[in-house]
């Protein structure tokens, strides 16, 4: 079952809402979600998509989610996994926010680790 992209809406909002203020102090541009899919350029197309991102740029601090990419990966789940999957995703960009304003990097190394391996085992097969 695919959510539509206002189902989906409506269940990011219902789960950003169980997270802490604090978590969102810092984070002006809120949480968004956009339409488009966004594969990993490092991998053949379809292979991994980027389910959401934390940017700080010159907008800002916000994290954005990519209905597009949870509809390429998850087309085949049910609606738990869906909501699953966008808490994870909100807690894992939340981190990065939060390493971000105290400096620290551990979640973009571990990231790093996470990409490295999985392109060496894609080359691999």
């Amino acid at each position: 079952m695919i959510p539509t992209y206002e189902q989906m809406g409506d269940m990011l909002e219902e789960i950003a809402a169980d997270f802490p203020d604090a978590f969102f102090e810092g984070l002006d541009g809120g949480i968004q979600l956009e339409e488009k899919a966004l594969p990993d350029p490092a991998f053949p197309p379809g292979e991994m998509y980027i389910m959401g991102e934390y940017c700080h740029d010159l907008l800002g601090r916000y994290i954005v989610l990519y209905y597009g990419s949870f509809a390429a990966l998850l087309k085949e789940e049910d609606e738990e996994v869906w909501l699953d999957e966008i808490f994870l995703t909100v807690a894992h960009e939340f981190t990065h926010h939060l390493e971000d304003t105290a400096m620290l990097h551990a979640l973009d190394d571990a990231d790093a680790k996470f990409l490295r391996e999985a392109l060496a085992e894609y080359e691999a097969e």
